[in-house]
Formats: C-alpha cells, structure tokens, sequence
C-alpha cells in the first residue's frame, strides 16, 4: 500500500510518499480501506520534533483520524461487517490506504455520511465539544474567546459555543479574511491576534470585562496577552502552542483575578467510550439537523502530504485540511 512516514524530523520536506506492507488486523481489530485522513496541527509538531505527549518513532506514520470502509475482520470480531463506513481514531497510521485499529475505537456512519466530511468532524469536533462542555464548563450567558477561530477546532467551537448558550463569541484569528470566516460562522466579534497588546481590543469589546472562557491554541508570548483579556474568574483552556514556543506565566498573577489554566488533551477522555460515542452522536446530529456546518478547507491526495504541512503550519488554511489516500494513487 502507499503511505507517508517521515525518518528524520524537520521541515515538511522530511515526509516520504512511498510502499510499506499493509497491516492485517490482529485479534479485536478491523483493517479500514482509508478514503479520508483529518489533519490537526499535532501532525505538524510531531513531523518537527516538537514536545508531544507520545513518542513518534521512525520510521512514523502520521494521521490520527480516519473515515473509511471495512475491509477485513480480525479474529473475534463481531457486530460489524466488511463494508461499513465508518470513523475511527487510531492516533497515528492514518496517513495510509490501509489502517488496522481495534474494534471499540470504530464508529459507524450514517447512510450517506461523505468520508471527507466525517474525516473533518472527528477531532476537531470532539475537541471543540469536549473543550467547552468539560475542560471550561460553559455556562449559558458566558463571553468566550477562541483562538484560530477559523481553524477546524476553532470553526466546530464558534457553533457549538452558540449552541451551548454562550452570551458573546470573540474570535481571534491572523487575518481579515479569517476573522470574516469566524464572524459568518456565528462570532459576534473578532480580533487580530498577532497585533500589539490585542487584549485591550478584546476588553473594549466585553465594556471592560474581560471573557470568561479563552481557548487557547497560540502558546508563547500570546498565552499571556489572552491572560489579560480575561474576566475575574476566568478560565483559560490551553490545547497546545501552534507558535512552537513555549509560554512562561507568573504563578502570582492568577490569584487575585482567580483565574484557572486548565491542560487539554483530547486522548485522555477518549479513554471514555461512552463520551466519545455520546459526543460524536450529538455532533452528528447537530450536522444533519444543519445546525453545525463542517468547515472543509483543503481536500488534497495523501502523495502532497508535503505541500498540506506547508499550508497548515504556515496559517495557510480555514476550516479541515484532510489527505485522500486513493486519489491519484
């Protein structure tokens, strides 16, 4: 089969269209024909060597999220026939024409349901979700600024935040063209946060209060700018550091605004079947019911992995970047 690995880290450059043995489905699995790969900037640090959570041995196959058909039953299996479409999250492999993944981490699709799509809705959906329901704990009426608001997190977290019952929606996002995106997406307002001391314009937005919910994704110097544009009490939701530096944050000015710094990482509470099948669910019908659009930005085949890392780490992108592991194979 093909497939992408990188030997080395470094640059986009460093990942490798190539042949490798297809896997076959061990007892408890089902191998996936792949038709759709979801991207997410975790691919990008992994590829440079940056601090992740899990190891990324070489030769590593990238690709956390699948949509895809079921192509072979490991032994044991049940309750699910070759042929399915459905979605599954492997955590690494997917950047390939075959993935083999145990059976409890499948999810089947509607009738219908374009791969593409629910390739674009998997992680970042749930992580939007999961983000504001669990690590924020939103409550209706509540301000929030999201980071890379025009991003796959960041385009699920605007719709959801409404749906949740969010008083106000700030966006935050590098261009005018990405700020139009967040804002017809349902933010009320939106800043530039690469500019100078844009927290104040997020203060003068909120009549000086500040929000009360920052989904953070920046890191570096940024993380303290969304401290300033928070409220009393205020909760900052830090899901990584896009900008590739490290944040360094005074313990002591959180006290007297009591606010919370608050880690993310969606594997954990995936560990949770009844969570993820239970969010997926709403998601899937918030999508079907229309009241969720998927934001698809760049729909490429898996051989220009490269030029899909180019895009993505260079803030090129709005909505999903997603690889198709058959097309021009």
């Amino acid at each position: 089969m093909k497939a992408v690995r990188f030997y080395k880290t470094g640059g986009p450059e460093v990942l490798v269209y190539e042949d490798v043995v297809a896997p076959t489905p061990g007892a408890g699995e089902v191998l996936i024909k792949i038709e759709a790969v979801g991207m997410n900037f975790a691919d990008v640090m992994r590829r440079r060597g940056d601090e992740y959570p899990e190891p990324s041995p070489p030769p590593f196959i990238l690709g956390a999220e699948v949509a895809g058909t079921v192509a072979a039953l490991g032994e044991g299996v049940s309750g699910i026939e070759v042929g399915t479409s459905v979605l599954a999250v492997p955590g690494a492999g997917g950047y390939a024409q075959y993935v083999a993944v145990p059976v409890l981490t499948v999810i089947p699709l509607p009738n219908g349901f374009d791969p593409v799509a629910a390739a674009a809705l998997l992680a970042h959906g749930l992580t939007a979700a999961i983000v504001l329901k669990r690590a924020a704990k939103i409550l209706p009426g509540e301000t929030v600024l999201i980071e890379g608001a025009a991003g796959g997190v960041g385009s699920f977290a605007i719709q959801l935040a409404k749906l949740y019952g969010a008083g106000k929606i700030i966006a935050a996002a590098s261009t005018p063209e990405k700020r139009a995106k967040a804002e017809s997406l349902g933010a009320d307002a939106s800043v530039d946060y690469t500019a100078p001391n844009w927290a104040d314009e997020v203060r003068r937005l909120t009549d000086g209060r500040g929000v009360d919910i920052v989904i953070e994704t920046a890191g570096g110097n940024n993380l303290n700018q969304a401290l300033n544009a928070m409220a009393p009490f205020g909760r900052l939701i830090y899901l990584g550091q896009s900008s590739g530096d490290a944040a360094n944050v005074d313990p002591w000015r959180l006290t007297v605004t009591n606010h919370s710094i608050i880690g993310f990482y969606i594997s954990a509470y995936l560990a949770d079947a009844g969570l993820l099948m239970s969010t997926i669910g709403e998601l899937m019908n918030y999508v079907t019911e229309g009241k969720v659009e998927i934001q698809v930005g760049h729909v490429l085949p898996l051989s220009e992995a490269i030029e899909a890392h180019r895009l993505l780490e260079n803030r090129l992108t709005t909505g999903k970047v997603v690889l198709q592991p058959w097309i021009g194979a």
